[in-house]
């Protein structure tokens, strides 16, 4: 889908009149929605500076919960509203009491992990008359933690990803990316003042192979070294891109789980590593999966695009709650990685730990380089 064909929206929601706040909350299915949020705060995103959060503090953009609505919340400032929210604008004189054309504010955001941007989300739900008139976004490289210092510097050069375009309160607000560069840091424009919920940067994280390369073994399938989840057969309860996001889950919700099958059939997931590598061992974590982990779990393996699959972990037996690690009986040469669970229930994480072989490494120091890193 081309941005021309996600839908739009402009102009004001209606006043909240009770009930459920998000009945008349304007959305769409996104084409880039199901990709790595490139600024998920798990990853180490962060909101590192705004020229002004006076209603509401920047870092709620962050916040991985849809936004929250209470409509007696009120503060000595005025009301809350969990998102980032700015003072309104004003003109220079009671001669010209409006701001001007160029008059807007912006927030700087560090992307969680540097990589190729395919859809940006900017959500201003509960915003219903206090939105931006029109937003933009730009994005920079830059290597190591830059400071917004750094960044506002007037040699940094910014690139236009979302050119100042209307939107529409209460509204879940896409534009499609089409720059085959990889980023680290985004400038997130609102015209001329306003308050935005919600921010999500869906992309491929693109990792430093300088990076990789000092840590040797690594864990090959995590999102932050550019693995991805290429295909699973159920997300009825959550993404299966939580089973290789950073850390150990925290709650039921925090990795994958699948509904009840009543066929003979079985779940799965199939990953992408980093590059090609070199297998050498894994972890299946089922944590605070009890009464819903998985009962059997297999790993099978390919290299390339096409061609078989070779089993490397045969069918063993999973406990609940339980981190499981196992020592291949020698190093694996994977592209792809496929885990097979039975019948179904779900996983909270697996690790694949290896590193990358000559040719993996050489295509992605190849890739780094087209992307500009």
């Amino acid at each position: 889908m081309t941005d021309a064909a996600i839908p739009r929206f402009t102009g004001d929601a209606d006043p909240y009149a009770g009930g459920d706040p998000y009945a008349d909350h304007r959305t769409a299915d996104f084409p880039f929605s199901h990709l790595v949020d490139l600024a998920d705060r798990r990853l180490g995103a962060g909101v590192i500076a705004a020229n002004d959060e006076f209603f509401a503090e920047r870092e709620n953009l962050l916040k991985p919960e849809p936004a929250v609505f209470d409509p007696e919340h009120f503060g000595h400032k005025g009301k809350i509203m969990d998102g980032w929210e700015t003072r309104r604008r004003r003109g220079v004189s009671a001669a010209e009491p409006h701001p001007t054309a160029d008059d807007h504010d912006w927030a700087l955001v560090r992307l969680g992990a540097p990589g190729v941007i395919r859809g940006i989300v900017l959500d201003t739900a509960h915003f219903r008359g206090n939105y931006p008139q029109a937003v933009s976004v730009e994005a920079v490289s830059l290597p190591g933690s830059p400071s917004p210092e750094d960044l506002l510097a007037p040699d940094v050069k910014w690139t236009t990803l979302v050119p100042r375009t209307p939107v529409g309160g209460h509204a879940a607000n896409g534009f499609a990316v089409d720059a085959e560069q990889r980023f680290t840091h985004l400038r997130v424009n609102q015209h001329p003042d306003g308050g935005i919920a919600r921010l999500r940067v869906y992309g491929e994280v693109a990792p430093d192979p300088a990076w990789l390369g000092a840590l040797g073994t690594f864990d090959l399938a995590a999102l932050e070294n550019g693995g991805q989840v290429e295909d699973a057969s159920d997300r009825f309860y959550s993404p299966a891109t939580n089973t290789i996001q950073p850390g150990r889950s925290r709650k039921m919700d925090d990795g994958w789980e699948t509904r009840r099958r009543r066929d003979t059939g079985n779940d799965w997931i199939r990953y992408r590593l980093a590059a090609q590598s070199e297998i050498r061992a894994v972890e299946i974590d089922t944590a605070y999966l009890k009464g819903n982990s998985a009962g059997w779990a297999s790993l099978s393996v390919r290299d390339g695009e096409s061609g078989d699959w070779t089993e490397v972990l045969p069918r063993t037996r999973l406990q609940p709650d339980t981190n499981h690690r196992f020592v291949l009986e020698g190093p694996v040469r994977a592209t792809h990685v496929t885990i097979d669970i039975f019948p179904d229930g779900g996983i909270s994480r697996l690790r694949l730990y290896g590193s990358l072989t000559d040719e993996g490494a050489t295509g992605l120091a190849a890739r780094h380089r087209e992307l500009g890193g």
